[in-house]
């Protein structure tokens, strides 16, 4: 009766508990499988949005330095580390895409029922392929603008030595002209020194005796009383026999000197110190010198000097040629004096 019962209670056993545990384990396990690659597409987007933006970032790299290449050349070594990181940048895309590339095969191989979204992921590992080609094609292209660049400069430099060989013949050539030049004044220098000692030497001649004129230097000094009376600026008839006699002088010296020796004959006017008194016509010493010079200039060019060949100046009180106030120091700086310059 025991074993009768043993019998029936082994027919009696429930299979289907298990059946259950088994089914919710399978399940439970596709579920895991599922958030795995759900996990997976999620890090795989957000790699991709951020390969995106590294590409942007790229091309805006690439763009700064095509404009500092055309700017410094100092900054292709730059340019040239920026490339390689950019390099190492997208040899690390390429890595991280074959690893994603596995990671969706494992999925696949794993989650059979996942095939469309296996799909949807290669679709987007083929885009960022493209993407990876794309920026692998625009560093090729700045490659090709680097090595543009490099022959643009090796022809500036030549371009460059060239200039500089040239300016240096420029400067030699100056140098040279310069040379010449000063060769050629110190000869008309030499020229005019000539003529002035002739023309002295006509003018001694001429008024040889004249105690009131004097030879100081490289000038003929009159004294003012020769031409003109007492704060006037009118030439005397006295002083007119004598700039008669000196524009014959300057008459023969003009024909004689070549019309290439820029010369003149500079009348210099000058005043003693006494200031001028009264309400007179000439206002300061400065004017009565100015007046009596440009007085003795018109006279000569009434007699045919030419005024290209005259210059009148003014000094006033202010270039005596003996000090003190006595009446001698007085009379010697009230004076006319002629003097044969370049112009």
């Amino acid at each position: 009766m025991a074993l009768s019962r043993r019998n029936r209670g082994e027919r009696g056993i429930d299979y289907w508990p298990g059946f259950v545990d088994a089914l919710s384990t399978f399940l439970l396990a596709i579920i895991f499988m599922l958030s795995v690659f759900m996990l997976a597409q999620f890090f795989l987007s957000r790699d991709i949005a951020g390969k995106d933006d590294a590409m942007n970032r790229l091309n805006r790299q690439l763009a700064e330095l095509s404009d500092l290449l055309q700017l410094e050349r100092g900054q292709r070594q730059s340019l040239q580390d920026n490339v390689n990181a950019l390099t190492s940048t997208l040899d690390t895309a390429e890595s991280e895409r074959r690893r994603l590339q596995a990671l969706a095969e494992t999925a696949r191989g794993q989650v059979g029922t996942a095939g469309g979204r296996i799909a949807t992921l290669e679709g987007q590992l083929a885009i960022q392929q493209q993407v990876s080609q794309a920026a692998l094609a625009q560093v090729e292209l700045l490659n090709q603008q680097i090595a543009a660049l490099r022959r643009q400069l090796a022809a500036l430099e030549e371009t460059l030595g060239a200039s500089e060989a040239r300016d240096r013949d420029s400067q030699a050539r100056i140098s040279d002209l310069g040379r010449r030049l000063n060769l050629a004044l110190a000869q008309r220098v030499q020229e005019l020194s000539r003529y002035r000692s002739e023309f002295f030497g006509r003018l001694r001649e001429i008024l040889a005796d004249r105690s009131d004129i004097r030879v100081v230097g490289d000038r003929f000094v009159f004294g003012s009383e020769v031409f003109f009376a007492s704060s006037q600026a009118v030439v005397e008839p006295g002083g007119r026999a004598e700039l008669d006699k000196l524009a014959s002088a300057l008459l023969q010296l003009e024909r004689e000197i070549p019309g290439d020796i820029p010369w003149v004959l500079r009348v210099d006017g000058h005043t003693d110190a006494r200031p001028i008194s009264g309400a007179g016509r000439f206002q300061s010493n400065w004017d009565l010198s100015a007046a009596r010079s440009i007085a003795v200039v018109q006279y000569l060019i009434s007699k045919g000097i030419s005024p290209r060949r005259l210059v009148a100046a003014g000094f006033g009180e202010f270039q005596p040629i003996e000090p003190g106030d006595s009446p001698e120091a007085l009379s010697r700086n009230r004076r006319i004096e002629l003097r044969l310059t370049d112009r």
